[in-house]
């Protein structure tokens, strides 16, 4: 593993947007050109010749027809389907299905494990850039798939949530309400434990959120995830360096019926 590498965009994006400009300098078009054309800016013409935009199926239709491919621009909208998951964080999806323990620290957001689908569809909601419907709806689809881990009742899961995120409605105080709730119900799991990390005072998790992963053959992994990139460590000074802090925040979070108990107070006052 190179530690903190990020992974490529998908292959098939990158092969059909080489196509594309294949074609594309081959029929002596210019960017602009195309862009006019398939109502795109010359600026996502490049993203999507350089692999890193998915093209839509009318920019797909209006190249092939302008570059006159007879349909075999138009065929690779079949490979094209929107990426379950962000780029970067395609490493750390493989490690997660196949860990026996993962111990999740996250101060603002309520774990994707944990989340309900109305919570995540208000998160999708507000990405920025905005999704299309296709893409909002296969990363609902994985992530809901994911969660199905947690009922592995030989796999142990450890979840410390800051305050803030579990205060924070995201304007649809009925929704979180439940999200609330299926928090609770989780909990009950023998195999789950859930903290909250209150908010007064400095704790040293102040700095962001962060995993920790057990394999099946006992070696541990951090991740770490930002605005748009993330770090995957194998790096055993970093991991133990980690797995310390999280013990601290634990410390500092309140046990588990404790825990529960603020979750369900907070339910009570939606």
């Amino acid at each position: 593993m190179n530690d903190g590498a990020l992974s490529q965009p998908p292959m098939a994006w990158r092969l059909c947007g080489n196509q594309v400009k294949l074609w594309r300098t081959e029929a002596g078009v210019t960017r602009e050109e195309l862009g006019r054309e398939a109502g795109y800016g010359e600026e996502t013409v490049k993203s999507v010749e350089q692999g890193r935009r998915r093209p839509t199926p009318e920019f797909l239709l209006a190249a092939d027809q302008m570059f006159g491919a007879r349909g075999k621009l138009i065929a690779t909208q079949e490979y094209l389907q929107p990426d379950p998951f962000v780029p970067y964080a395609k490493d750390f999806m493989k490690y997660e299905a196949e860990a026996i323990a993962l111990t999740s620290y996250q101060p603002l957001l309520i774990p994707g494990l944990l989340q309900t689908e109305e919570t995540m569809r208000r998160l999708f909601d507000v990405h920025w850039p905005p999704m299309d419907d296709a893409t909002i709806e296969e990363r609902v689809k994985a992530r809901l798939a994911r969660q199905a881990i947690l009922a592995t009742q030989t796999k142990a899961f450890s979840f410390a949530i800051g305050e803030a995120a579990l205060r924070n409605t995201l304007d649809r105080p009925e929704a979180h309400k439940r999200q609330l709730t299926h928090l609770l119900e989780v909990g009950r799991q023998r195999n789950v434990v859930i903290q909250v990390l209150p908010s007064a005072g400095a704790n040293p998790g102040i700095n962001g959120p962060f995993v920790l992963l057990e394999s099946p053959n006992h070696e541990r992994y951090a991740y770490e995830e930002g605005q748009t990139s993330s770090a995957l460590h194998s790096n055993p000074e970093k991991v133990n360096a980690l797995i310390q802090r999280h013990a601290m925040i634990a410390q500092c979070a309140l046990n588990p019926d404790e825990s529960a108990r603020f979750i369900r107070r907070l339910a009570d006052e939606l």
